[in-house]
């Protein structure tokens, strides 16, 4: 009985896992240019529909789109992304009005809807395309996030994220985009959780 009941519990995970459920063969689209005046930022941490779902929900984001960047291969799909041998990661491009809210409050809210202390996985998700990375597009955007790090660490946190230079981002497919919104589900693997307020359990 145990045995069967293991053995569906994580049969299901499978079926959690990110972008199983669906399959679409089509290149992704290239990526848009974001609006004038807006600023941008890149964000990894397991799968990108629960970082989506998050992050676009803060006001003063403009859009998120999910997509690839830290590989080497060029228009990656997702196939080549999710076997884990393309070196890219499940990434978010958030772009967001300045004047209405700040990058270091966007990556904030990064670091507490994942568990930064994970190594290559995320909940059931497991492999280096989804790793915690922040990817930066300047020493301010690096400044902000190493600040960010440190405070969590003050707090007890083994902050596993790395910091890397942004490189070219490859928007994902179109079945990728909005997942949660079209689909109705609820997020399986990410929750917010009050980080920077609260210690690290022991």
């Amino acid at each position: 009985m145990f045995t069967t009941t293991r053995r569906l519990f994580l049969g299901l995970l499978v079926l959690a896992a990110c972008g199983s459920t669906e399959s679409n063969h089509k290149k992704p689209a290239p990526a848009s240019a974001p609006a004038v005046g807006a600023e941008v930022g890149y964000f990894a941490g397991g799968c990108f529909w629960g970082v989506e779902h998050f992050l676009e929900q803060l006001p003063g984001v403009l859009d998120v789109e999910s997509g690839y960047m830290g590989g080497g291969l060029d228009a990656p799909t997702y196939e080549q992304v999710s076997s884990g041998d393309s070196g890219h990661a499940e990434t978010v491009r958030v772009t967001f009005d300045p004047q209405k809210i700040g990058y270091e409050a966007v990556a904030r809210r990064f670091f507490e809807i994942h568990d930064p202390t994970e190594i290559d996985r995320q909940g059931p998700d497991v492999g280096t395309q989804y790793r915690s990375a922040v990817f930066v597009t300047g020493p301010e955007q690096r400044a902000a996030v190493d600040d960010l790090i440190a405070r969590l660490k003050a707090n007890g946190y083994a902050v596993a994220t790395t910091v890397e230079d942004a490189g070219r981002f490859w928007p994902a497919e179109e079945y990728h985009q909005n997942y949660y919104v079209r689909t109705r589900k609820t997020p399986y693997c990410h929750m917010p959780v009050p980080r920077f307020d609260q210690p690290a359990r022991s």
